[in-house]
């Protein structure tokens, strides 16, 4: 992977990620953040206790793919995992919410979705 695209990968930053719609078929994309805790590439989201489509598309299929749009502008294909276990949870979610000014971890634990992204490379 270039170097400038590897740094950029490894900030946080607001980014589209794109996922297959678990029924239609079709690419689904929204806008998220993309949190960088150490080495890892982790997108969460605030607490809700419904379980967000996205998380649900990932589900059915972990092939996504990253839009970087702020600096560098690219397209990262990426495979997403799921992160369920408490153990692992708990750091990236008390990562994700010291940047977000958030002292909620406990209800982050139960209700944020949490995974983690694996760059492709071509």
């Amino acid at each position: 992977m270039d170097a400038t695209l590897s740094t950029a990968l490894h900030r946080s930053q607001v980014i589209d990620l794109t996922t297959t719609g678990r029924r239609s078929g079709e690419a689904r994309r929204i806008e998220i953040y993309l949190h960088a805790v150490d080495d890892r590439l982790v997108i969460t989201g605030m607490p809700r206790p419904a379980k967000r489509a996205w998380l649900r598309n990932v589900e059915a299929d972990p092939h996504v793919t990253l839009h970087l749009k702020d600096g560098v502008v690219a397209d990262v294909p990426a495979v997403a995992r799921v992160v369920t276990e408490p153990a692992e949870r708990r750091p990236l979610l008390e990562a994700a919410a010291r940047h977000w000014g958030r002292d909620d971890v406990d209800v982050m634990m139960e209700q944020s979705p949490l995974i983690e992204l694996t760059v492709v490379d071509n």
